[in-house]
């Protein structure tokens, strides 16, 4: 436990930035991967312990490392939920290496060897930002069937009204720290129209229009300023527009189903940079799915609900 702790602190150091970092292979896999080999060695001190010792066991010092970083707030809750299967995973698989190769030895391992192996992380890390770290651009496409004409969708996306807090659900991008939509308004209509769209905690996007067809689609580039955004809101591991993670393009569609009934499309395009984007990809893409989910079963609410209130006024 206490090696998680320094190795947190130390990896996090502002004056190491340029030799260790928290978003690197070594920190993220190879960090966990020693804990889980030290609490295996402690716990088999004396004798050998069952494998399902060395696979969950592990786990212990794992979960206090990240109860501890949530209750003194060394981590935002998004970072450490995000981080922590690789973190059970990797411990478990440096217990089980561990348990092998004792078993193969026959014996305990040396103390000095196994000291060794506390030594790799921050071996790695120096030379890991030596590689240059691979960006990603993904696209997360969701879409949801509402009962309305077109040109009753169309207002609806263009400018979204201020949302109501009747009018907010449970989300689970929401529940571990990403702020809600707030509304979204238009400089003038047309292409290069901007469009200001605003979350909580003071999170803005600036979108500049480039396809307008009313009725049909509209679509933007987006712009953010990462330093505009309070630290209190997003981790910097998270900030839009940072140097992991931004957001480059969106776009809504809507595609006529019968009459009455349409499909509305939302896509939006954005850049990954991490060392292991195998793994954070699986985050982003679930963030971004389920904020745009959440923004489109909102629209269909206000479109079904405004054509319910017209049918009710008297002929």
């Amino acid at each position: 436990m206490l090696y998680g702790i320094v190795a947190f602190f130390a990896f996090r150091y502002p004056a190491w930035k340029s030799f260790f970092g928290l978003m690197t292979v070594a920190y993220v896999f190879l960090v966990p991967l020693v804990l889980g080999c030290m609490t295996v060695f402690f716990g088999e001190w004396r004798a050998r312990r069952s494998w399902w010792f060395r696979i969950f066991m592990p786990w212990a010092p794992v979960g206090l490392l990240a109860l501890l970083s949530l209750v003194f707030a060394w981590e935002g809750a998004i970072c450490v939920l995000m981080v922590l299967p690789s973190f059970l995973i990797m411990a478990s698989l440096g217990g089980v290496l561990y348990g092998l190769t004792r078993d193969l030895r026959g014996t305990r391992l040396n103390a000095v060897l196994v000291g060794s192996v506390l030594v790799l992380p921050f071996l790695g890390a120096p030379l890991e930002h030596r590689l240059d770290t691979p960006s990603d651009y993904r696209e997360v496409a969701t879409s949801i069937e509402i009962a309305a004409a077109a040109d009753e969708v169309w207002p609806e996306i263009v400018e979204v009204r201020r949302f109501r807090p009747e009018e907010h659900r449970f989300a689970w991008v929401h529940a571990i720290g990403f702020p809600r939509p707030v509304a979204a308004t238009l400089s003038r209509p047309g292409v290069g129209g901007v469009r200001r769209a605003t979350f909580e905690g003071g999170v803005t996007f600036f979108e500049t229009v480039d396809r307008w067809e009313p009725g049909r689609a509209l679509a933007f580039s987006i712009a953010s300023d990462p330093d505009s955004i309070p630290q209190t809101t997003l981790d910097e591991h998270v900030t839009v527009g940072g140097p992991f993670f931004d957001v480059l393009r969106g776009s809504y569609e809507i595609e006529p189903l019968a009459p009455g009934r349409v499909r509305l499309r939302l896509v939006s395009r954005y850049r990954l940079t991490t060392p292991f984007n195998f793994y954070s990809s699986v985050w982003t893409d679930f963030v971004m799915r389920d904020v745009q989910n959440y923004i489109l079963a909102i629209l269909r609410r206000r479109t079904e609900g405004r054509g319910d209130a017209r049918s009710a006024l008297p002929q």
